[in-house]
């Protein structure tokens, strides 16, 4: 039975910090200890890229036919001899899990212990917790970005095969789905937060992805949108690259979560989009905290993120929202997530991110209706 979609009232985060999965360490129990130490009130389990089945793009392809690893490699053998047949036991598990979705836990669409054991982190670490959770985070790598970086033994990316994507998407949505299905049951004040981790998707038309087009990007992202509103989470798109915004802003995403400290001139020349989207009750996830300039994360302060951030507000506020209510529809975020960042590095912006927020939420309590 389809779970009614929660999303038609979203609810308001009013700068509360969310974070980026990825942390510069290998003990899941350190991470969520740190994690709940900056961000108790949207905790998220937490990847380990050090770990070699923990990377971006290796996490979440368990379950593909053909898939192989070894030496830390991974491929597609699409060439092998039992390839076909794996292809159609895929689709099999597939429909059945489709046809009857309590069978969603049991399958290769769950997440495991092996690749994701921070997830279980998660719920190990949260069982005490007390005050609860305003809302939990999950994220998984989206269609495109995932797309492009699977590829065959000639090298050749999955995104370039409408029947091996067909599969790759499929893959995702009821991960995802299966990730927002298990957050919903932690006790938490609003839905769970699922973020499509989605660089790739602003890429398309440019250089080397000119075969990709706008259409085959919104399908296959909005396919997993959609898998995660089926099981009553709010759907996010995380993308901490630049380019053509469009198919994001005008998707079904509740949450846009975008690297505002490098790229926000960029974001906001997509006006109307931006403006439908807010009017809509989008959120928006501004990754005013620097991740990917080691010397920035050293020099900022708080106070001059806060003002930087305070800069981009007043330029989108007025139209369609008075600045009080984008405050409203604000979550505080670094631009991405830190795991190729020294430890102190890491730790430093998780405390920029909680700094911030509480700089920003006393903003939003001294602005006027």
């Amino acid at each position: 039975m389809e779970i009614e979609h929660v999303n038609s009232v979203r609810p308001e985060p009013r700068c509360r910090p969310v974070l980026i999965g990825s942390l510069p360490l290998t003990d899941h129990r350190q991470a969520m200890a740190l994690i709940l130490r900056h961000c108790p009130e949207i905790p998220l389990w937490p990847q380990l890229p050090q770990l070699p089945r923990e990377g971006m793009l290796r996490q979440f392809l368990d379950g593909f036919p053909g898939l192989r690893d070894e030496g830390g490699r991974f491929w597609l053998a699409g060439d092998d001899e039992g390839f076909t047949a794996d292809m159609a036991g895929f689709y099999e598990e597939y429909l059945a899990v489709v046809d009857e979705p309590g069978r969603l836990a049991e399958s290769r669409f769950a997440l495991g212990p092996a690749t994701a054991p921070g997830f279980f982190a998660m719920g190990e670490a949260l069982a005490g917790v007390d005050p609860r959770p305003w809302s939990v985070k999950g994220q998984l790598t989206g269609p495109i970005t995932a797309g492009l970086g699977l590829k065959d033994r000639q090298g050749q990316a999955v995104l370039y095969d409408d029947n091996l994507l067909d599969i790759l998407v499929k893959l995702l949505a009821l991960k995802g789905r299966w990730q927002a299905e298990q957050l919903r049951r932690i006790d938490t004040e609003v839905p769970p937060l699922v973020f499509i981790d989605e660089p790739g998707m602003v890429a398309f038309g440019a250089g080397g992805f000119a075969a990709v087009s706008a259409a085959m990007v919104s399908e296959a992202v909005g396919a997993v949108i959609s898998a995660i509103h089926q099981a009553g989470a709010l759907a996010g798109i995380h993308i901490c690259a630049n380019g053509e915004w469009g198919p994001a802003l005008t998707s079904a995403a509740d949450i846009i979560s975008f690297d505002a400290y490098s790229y926000f001139a960029n974001f906001s020349l997509y006006r109307q989009e931006l403006d439908n989207f807010l009017a809509r009750g989008g959120i928006l996830a501004w990754g005013i905290v620097p991740t990917g300039d080691r010397q920035a994360i050293a020099r900022e302060t708080p106070a001059s993120l806060f003002a930087r951030w305070q800069e981009q507000v007043a330029s989108l506020s007025g139209c369609p929202l008075s600045r009080r209510q984008l405050l409203c529809q604000t979550l505080i975020a670094p631009a991405c997530g830190t795991g190729s960042l020294p430890v102190e590095l890491a730790t430093r912006v998780l405390q920029l991110t909680a700094a911030l927020s509480q700089l920003a939420r006393h903003e939003l309590e001294q602005t006027a209706p």
